[in-house]
């Protein structure tokens, strides 16, 4: 393969990360999808890809005594890390707040009924204040129990936790982002010094013509 056809494949990959990530798209939405699981140990699978995934739902006790919890789980691929978790708009909270839990893994065994998070990644109350903003750096901070992280989170399987135990319905609109693994320095450079040569040869076969 020639230089400048080496080239090219490159910066076609590059191209398509960047679509990739530019890309958002609704991957659920309860109220077209179905209603997300309430057992913590048996959660709705979500499918993500790199990008922008939007998952949109409701939680509360609505008409009944029982609170709704929510919860999903899903598989961040390998090259792939969760980057973000933005609340977006369209998010209402019944009280003051809402709260989300994160625990490793494909289910969330944690009790509902705990005041202990022992067992969690992380977890956090969000509200009004928090749209359009990313909290999964606040998710990571350690509190309770949890054991706290530090984004971006890596390859793996991770379960959510969603509640609200107002007297209403109240909904949430969340991001979920997964970016690309950043390439090692090594590679980034042996790329710089492969625009370099190519923009050299195009040089020097401009001279010649």
């Amino acid at each position: 393969m020639s230089l400048r056809c080496i080239l090219r494949v490159a910066l076609f990959g590059v191209a398509c990360g960047l679509v990739a990530n530019s890309n958002a798209a609704l991957v659920y939405d309860e109220s077209s999808t179905g209603d997300l699981s309430n057992n913590g140990l048996s959660p709705t699978f979500v499918s993500l890809s790199a990008g922008a995934n939007e998952i949109r739902g409701s939680t509360g006790k609505g008409t009944t005594t029982i609170a709704d919890r929510d919860y999903f789980t899903v598989s961040v691929p390998v090259g792939l890390q969760f980057s973000s978790l933005v609340v977006l708009p369209g998010t209402s909270v019944s009280g003051e707040s809402s709260f989300i839990g994160l625990q490793s893994g494909s289910q969330l065994s944690v009790s509902p009924t705990t005041s202990d998070a022992t067992g969690l990644l992380g977890w956090r109350h969000y509200s009004s204040v928090d749209l359009n903003k990313d909290i999964l750096p606040s998710i990571g901070v350690p509190a309770n129990g949890s054991a706290g992280f530090t984004p971006p989170l890596p390859a793996g399987n991770y379960a959510f936790w969603v509640q609200d135990t107002g007297s209403d319905s109240p909904t949430y609109n969340f991001n979920l982002v997964l970016s690309q693994v950043p390439e090692p320095a090594s590679l980034n450079i042996a790329l710089v010094g492969l625009v370099v040569v190519a923009a050299a040869v195009g040089l020097r076969r401009s001279y010649q013509a």
